[in-house]
């Protein structure tokens, strides 16, 4: 709109000074027209009535106040200068024997046209007009095109801002359908005929969504059917187990059927971190279903909740934690997140280690240990599902869906999930760093 208001007032500010140049050369010509005219009758009634004819007519045009036009100014003089007749002054700078013409000062404060002409051996003529009825006419202009430009340019300022308003509710229209997929009312079909394009972009985003909308149902319908069909049997399984467990057989039996029962419950939750793992990264984005967590309550409440399992670990679990720092997401997907990294590092310190859990503003979650740090070889691949990494020469037990579950879960919220370097001092341990993505 700011664009539309400068070029009209570039094209106002040309418009008027090609009117006002227009204007003041048609005065001109107006004037340099009624010097000729009028010069060309007096030397015609001097050539047939001589001097004193012509000097009886000369009083005659200065009595009569003119209609139309500027006023006329006259002095016939002989060629010393002294004046015969006429209400000029003086002679102007003004050749006589060439019929030179310009601009002369008629009086104190005025100016005009002016041409002089040689009648005779002693006797010269300057006709002139003035043009003082240039100035107010010009600044009429001005005026006329101030007042008028002002309105012209509140008017455009007013539709260029109306239309803004229209443009602004419909593409308005365009982002909450993305925003908020799930409604419905965020996006209304567009015109498929006479439509602008906005309209068809309209169409277009409308068309993306409902596809969007039915590849997600087709995924979450297939994702829990999949469980549904992997944890059926599953249980039925591991039902039968626990019969068999009760009817008391021997130790070594008993101890393959409970291996077999660990055995059902981890691949049971290996299927359970696939499916979030899927679901997060599918809704990487989607800002839709997302509330304001508290996420220094959350984080304190898990630390105090872990404090029991740290100490029967023989292990040390500090956490300091900034008050009031929240979050736009998923409470649940969150706290797994933050026990998945808790759980990781209880996994890998050995006892009479060291747990930090800190939380900063921004937000900025850090998970320290001193154990026994991650391999070089793993630094690359360890986010990356069913990837286990090694500790001290030897590979470690876990489906290795931990972290990927725990990347995917902050990719989800905007967040990044990183590896610090290794502190210089080869004191060894990790640190995993939570912040908002750059």
């Amino acid at each position: 709109m700011g664009g539309a208001i400068l070029l009209s007032l570039a094209l106002l500010a040309g418009l008027w000074w090609l009117t006002h140049q227009t204007v003041s050369a048609t005065l001109q010509e107006a004037a340099q027209t009624e010097v000729d005219v009028d010069l060309a009758g007096l030397a015609d009634i001097y050539a047939t009535g001589g001097q004193e004819e012509l000097e009886v007519r000369i009083a005659d045009r200065l009595a009569l106040t003119p209609m139309e036009g500027s006023a006329p100014h006259y002095l016939l003089a002989d060629d010393s200068g002294k004046v015969i007749a006429g209400d000029l002054a003086g002679w102007p700078s003004l050749d006589p024997t060439v019929s030179e013409s310009g601009v002369i000062a008629i009086g104190a404060s005025s100016k005009g046209y002016a041409r002089a002409v040689q009648l005779g051996p002693d006797l010269r003529l300057v006709v002139a007009r003035t043009t003082d009825i240039e100035a107010p006419v010009l600044s009429g202009i001005t005026t006329a095109f101030a007042a008028g430009g002002a309105v012209f340019i509140l008017l455009v300022g007013l539709l260029g801002r109306f239309a803004a308003l229209g443009l602004q509710r419909r593409i308005e229209r365009i982002n909450l359908a993305f925003r908020e997929p799930q409604d419905g009312s965020g996006l209304a079909v567009a015109r498929r005929n006479g439509g602008d394009e906005i309209d068809e972009l309209t169409a277009h985003s409308a068309a993306a969504l409902a596809r969007m909308g039915d590849l997600m149902a087709a995924y979450k319908d297939t994702s829990e059917q999949l469980a549904h069909e992997i944890r059926t049997p599953l249980s039925h399984l591991d039902n039968r187990l626990v019969k068999a467990l009760a009817e008391n057989p021997d130790r070594a039996i008993a101890e393959r059927l409970a291996e077999a029962r660990g055995e059902i419950r981890r691949i049971v939750q290996t299927l359970e971190s696939l499916l979030d793992i899927a679901a997060s990264k599918a809704k990487r984005g989607d800002r839709s279903g997302l509330a304001p967590v508290d996420l220094s309550a959350l984080v304190t409440a898990i630390c105090e909740l872990y404090a029991g399992s740290a100490e029967e670990a023989a292990l040390e679990l500090d956490w300091t934690v900034a008050p009031d720092v929240t979050i736009n997401g998923d409470e649940s997907q969150l706290r797994r997140l933050v026990t998945n990294m808790l759980d990781n590092a209880l996994k890998y310190v050995p006892p009479g280690g060291r747990i930090a859990i800190t939380l900063e503003p921004g937000p900025v979650l850090a998970v320290a240990d001193d154990g026994p740090g991650i391999d070089p070889r793993d630094r690359d691949r360890i986010f990356e599902r069913f990837y286990r990494g090694r500790t001290a020469g030897r590979e470690t037990s876990g489906s290795g869906l931990g972290l990927a579950l725990a990347h995917a879960i902050a990719e989800r919220h905007g967040l990044k999930i990183t590896l610090d370097d290794p502190v210089s001092d080869g004191s060894g341990g990790a640190v995993f760093r939570i912040a908002t993505e750059a």
